[in-house]
């Protein structure tokens, strides 16, 4: 087993993103780059992304949908749902560029070249099966999951959530799914966007009681969200998942200019850590990191690097 984390960088996900003065950049990518190089860590391996294919689109979204995308994109004006997320020229090819990225994450993991990844432009947990929302196209943790399912027989799968938002299109979009281990520590919904990931939102059908949201109150910082992650831990250890999807959004980090939670990015190294644990436990240590949300630089820079950090010690 190659203990090497994979990281991926490339201009086809550099380029995900909506121009100014919109939050999501597409300087987001090379600003964490430039941090993770100065880090001077051994052991990451730079990997190129890929695209998706529409078939691979199709795993988690409406053909519908996906042709709407397609042709938003190819016009390059108007927005993809209420307002929030442009239909920018191109969009649609680097939005499967990020779901492709993952994608390749998943199969490096699974063919043993490596045990983690980390994909800094993806983590699009926003996107429902047949809609676009909340800066979200593609949803690549989605996909994956179904990828996983499809192409490798990885039936149990842990999704976790650090976020500052609630991941409520992987959340929706596998509700009634008992196998989709959901976690999301977020900020409350009654204070922000999307406005959902009530603790009382656990699942439904067959899935209810297998989710577990914990909304924290505006301000909240690490002594929050240290009380809050032992419960993460014993759902995890409890569920036993066989692969586990993690979702580092640095907007959670104090100082973000739309969220109000204020972790340091100490939360996201401690989460990465414990993550990697509990992979090794039960998942044969297979984890792939998506950057997620986080829209001051110095944040996202810090953090995700702290996470790769993590993933590296880990070993």
């Amino acid at each position: 087993m190659n203990n090497s984390v994979y990281v991926y960088k490339g201009d086809e996900i550099a380029r995900y993103g909506f121009g100014d003065p919109h939050p999501f950049g597409t300087d987001r990518h090379d600003v964490f780059h430039k941090e993770l190089a100065a880090a001077e860590l051994d052991s990451v391996h730079y990997a190129h992304p890929r695209r998706a294919s529409v078939d691979d689109l199709a795993l988690f979204h409406t053909a519908g949908y996906i042709d709407r995308v397609s042709k938003l994109s190819a016009q390059g004006t108007g927005f993809l749902d209420e307002g929030d997320t442009p239909a920018v020229k191109g969009i649609f090819d680097a939005a499967s560029d990020v779901v492709g990225s993952v994608l390749s994450a998943v199969d490096i993991i699974m063919h043993g070249e490596a045990r983690r990844a980390f994909v800094p432009i993806a983590g699009l947990h926003h996107a429902g099966r047949d809609h676009a929302a909340g800066f979200c196209v593609f949803n690549d943790c989605g996909i994956a999951a179904e990828y996983l399912r499809k192409e490798y027989r990885v039936q149990r799968i842990a999704y976790v959530d650090i976020d500052a938002h609630h991941g409520d299109g992987v959340f929706y979009g596998f509700e009634n799914d008992p196998d989709l281990i959901f976690a999301d520590i977020h900020e409350d919904g009654r204070y922000l966007y999307p406005g959902t990931g009530a603790a009382t939102e656990t699942g439904t059908g067959k899935a209810r009681g297998t989710k577990l949201n914990i909304p924290l109150a505006p301000g909240a910082g690490d002594a929050e969200f240290r009380a809050a992650w032992p419960r993460v831990e014993e759902y995890l250890n409890r569920a036993r998942p066989e692969f586990i999807l993690f979702q580092c959004g640095a907007d959670s980090l104090a100082g973000d200019p739309i969220t109000h939670l204020c972790f340091t990015e100490a939360a996201h190294a401690e989460a990465a850590a414990a993550l990697c644990r509990i992979a090794d436990q039960h998942c044969g240590g297979r984890i792939i990191g998506t950057g997620g949300g986080g829209y001051n630089r110095h944040n996202i820079a810090r953090a995700w690097t702290r996470v790769v950090e993590s993933f590296v010690a880990a070993g």
